[in-house]
């Protein structure tokens, strides 16, 4: 069977890169200009890498307890802080769909069409945006001050294949979905964007101010790549 995949050309990429989203997704990263009529060619060379890769996320995720497929929460357990929300579907006959929060009892409470599955989908992410931003943000500043290497600005978004990015105006973007990471995760997301303010690139130099800043980072480094089992369901799931 042909493999889908996407291709995202990225200025900061120095060669291809193959990268694998939680869900199994398949992305190409390619430096600026490249000549994606070669991708075809670079698969098939990867392509025992590709399918290893894919089955091995195929079966820790079997592995894992997951949420009922099409299933919306009830609630959403985050690590970074740790809170839980509770969240009440109240259907009714207004034309849109709204979110209120009562923080004070950590509830969320979604009012309208609420049959509409992916509406609340997309209002519990956009909901998850904007949170994340008021959470991460100071906690990124206080890392930034902490090891001494400052950044522009800070955005958050939903990537699928990235925990973060740095650009090279040293804004950094983090994902929403760090929420639900451990701390000692976040942190060193955190920490490896913050070092490519100085290298924007992954060279033994900037691998080098990692280990200065975080010399756990090897352990740390490979939990990350297994961080996708912290990810509810809904997070990723489209219900179109």
């Amino acid at each position: 069977m042909e493999l889908a995949y996407s291709i995202r050309e990225s200025v900061r990429a120095k060669h291809v890169s193959i990268k694998i989203s939680l869900r199994g997704e398949v992305e190409i990263v390619v430096p600026k200009g490249f000549d994606q009529r070669r991708v075809p060619e670079l698969l098939q060379r990867r392509q025992d890498w590709i399918a290893k890769t894919t089955e091995r996320i195929a079966t820790e995720r079997q592995a894992t307890p997951a949420e009922p497929t099409g299933a919306l929460p009830d609630q959403i357990e985050w690590r970074s802080p740790p809170l839980t929300w509770t969240v009440a579907y109240l259907p009714s006959d207004a034309p849109n769909l709204s979110l209120t929060t009562q923080k004070a009892s950590h509830q969320l409470i979604l009012r309208g069409p609420t049959h509409h599955l992916e509406a609340c989908r997309q209002a519990l992410r956009q909901w998850l945006t904007r949170q994340s931003y008021f959470h991460l943000a100071p906690w990124l500043k206080r890392t930034s001050k902490e090891i001494s290497l400052p950044y522009s600005r800070v955005s958050v978004r939903g990537q699928k294949t990235r925990w973060a990015s740095c650009s090279s105006q040293k804004s950094i973007s983090l994902n929403h979905k760090l929420l639900f990471l451990p701390p000692d995760l976040v942190r060193y997301v955190f920490i490896h964007e913050l070092c490519h303010t100085v290298h924007l690139n992954h060279s033994a130099k900037f691998w080098a101010l990692v280990e200065k800043k975080e010399p756990n980072y090897r352990a740390l480094d490979a939990e990350l790549n297994k961080a996708w089992r912290y990810i509810p369901a809904w997070v990723e799931q489209s219900f179109e």
